[in-house]
């Protein structure tokens, strides 16, 4: 089966095959997969093991954290994908998007402040879980609009912390 992912704004194009091989972009992977529980995802790709904690806050969007970095990825099987982008809603990058807290932790730092202009890719929160520092990124450029959490604070998986609206136009 084919699908499209979008990770952090960039597409591929994904196509299971069989024997745990997957092609990516045209490109080859082995992999072997194991779900080990509470959202914990065991991976071997062309023999390299990683890990990974993987929330699914909605239907199509996926929350990824893999080696201290947090991947926002929206999985659409190709009849999805056509529907979305006909209806024009693979553009919509507006509105409010709040960053949420992909597992149990404490925040270590908020990096941003209300009404901050930020741009894709920089440091919001801070949050350790798992005895590991994770730095919580802008999916997009924008305005803080709200923040919702505090240095030390214990925060559960899916709490909002950091709320991103559009950049004001002058």
């Amino acid at each position: 089966m084919k699908y499209i992912t979008t990770i952090n704004g960039n597409e591929y194009q994904v196509e299971l095959l069989e024997d745990g091989r997957v092609l990516v972009n045209g490109e080859e992977y082995d992999t072997d997969v194991e779900t080990l529980g509470s959202g914990v995802v065991s991976m071997i790709v062309n023999n390299r093991s990683y890990e990974a904690a993987v929330a699914s806050p909605e239907r199509d969007q996926w929350e990824i954290l893999l080696n201290g970095e947090i991947y926002q990825a929206r999985v659409q099987d190709e009849r999805a994908y056509r529907l979305a982008k006909a209806r024009g809603e693979l553009d919509a990058d507006t509105g409010e998007v709040p960053t949420k807290s992909p597992m149990p932790g404490v925040i270590v730092s908020v990096q941003v402040s209300e009404g901050e202009a930020i741009v894709k890719g920089q440091t919001l929160v801070i949050l350790e879980s798992m005895k590991m520092e994770n730095e919580l990124k802008a999916t997009r450029d924008g305005i803080i609009v709200a923040i919702k959490t505090s240095a030390g604070a214990s925060v559960e998986k899916g709490a909002v912390l950091v709320v991103v609206g559009d950049a004001e136009e002058e």
